[in-house]
């Protein structure tokens, strides 16, 4: 068996809780975002983009697929769905762009305490997530389907405007709610929450070539993610979006709906660990299983 298989080997109900607690976590932090206020001066908007330390702690801890993918259908379930508003194709962009991102972060890194890695996959993360979402606005510009939005005080280039964005969101978001709260808690909870699991923390002395890591079926599926998120957000915006809904409960029944779904997220997330726990306990003096 290779490294990377050892690395990362879990049952399947592991593999289950990893995912919905990362969907749960992931989809109450992005909620959470939208009770936030954004500030703006001049061209420089500063937002809150997304927690993303939540799914690349889950991604750097435990299996970076599974971790990836449910914080991506978390968003789409928690932040879309059951506030009345999915945009078909335009969402799969959002779902393949983010996974790949937290997906590729999560698989960088080889030692989970060594705070350099843990932050050079943070940030690496980030940045290509805004990549692929600004030159997917600049390609939907350039071929027509999108008209310039103007940023005052930028040139009216879409290069520009999307360049500033990224900057933006790499350098605010992605060094306050990516970089910096993943390199704390990453070394603190490798260890620790593991056992919730019923499995050992992996172990940080192997080393991987990053060969090893990003090899060519990785590198392949990344090229047809990133194609095919491409291509949704352009179907999406020329009006093949195959399924659509928007009910839009928010405008119907008023902001106090979002917390409809913080708590349909957070009673998720609390089952889940509760279940996790309890796993544990029962499982006693059995040991635990390595992964």
């Amino acid at each position: 068996m290779s490294l990377m298989k050892q690395r990362y080997v879990l049952t399947q109900s592991q593999k289950m809780m990893v995912f919905i607690l990362s969907m749960s976590l992931y989809g109450l932090s992005n909620m959470i975002t939208e009770l936030i206020p954004e500030f703006r001066f001049g061209p420089i908007e500063l937002s809150v983009e997304y927690f993303a330390f939540i799914p690349l702690t889950l991604c750097i801890l435990f299996h970076p697929l599974y971790a990836a993918v449910g914080a991506s259908l978390g968003e789409v379930i928690f932040g879309e769905i059951m506030l009345g508003q999915f945009g078909g194709l335009g969402e799969l962009e959002k779902f393949l762009a983010f996974s790949l991102a937290m997906f590729i972060a999560g698989s960088l890194v080889r030692d989970p305490k060594n705070r350099r890695q843990v932050g050079i996959a943070a940030i690496t993360g980030v940045a290509i997530h805004q990549m692929i979402s600004s030159m997917v606005d600049i390609g939907k510009v350039w071929v027509g389907i999108e008209e310039l939005e103007a940023v005052p005080g930028l040139a009216e280039s879409v290069v520009v405007i999307e360049g500033v964005s990224f900057l933006n969101d790499v350098l605010f978001s992605g060094i306050l709610f990516a970089l910096l709260p993943t390199m704390y808690l990453v070394p603190r909870l490798y260890g620790k929450i593991e056992p919730l699991l019923g499995m050992k923390p992996r172990d940080n002395k192997m080393r991987y070539s990053i060969g090893q890591i990003l090899g060519p079926r990785v590198i392949v599926l990344s090229i047809v993610a990133a194609c095919g998120a491409f291509i949704a957000e352009f179907m999406a915006e020329s009006d093949m979006a195959l399924i659509e809904w928007d009910a839009d409960f928010v405008d119907t029944y008023g902001d106090w709906f979002i917390w409809v779904s913080i708590g349909a997220a957070a009673l998720v997330a609390l089952v889940t660990i509760l279940v996790m726990v309890s796993r544990r306990r029962n499982a006693g003096g059995k040991g635990v299983s390595h992964g």
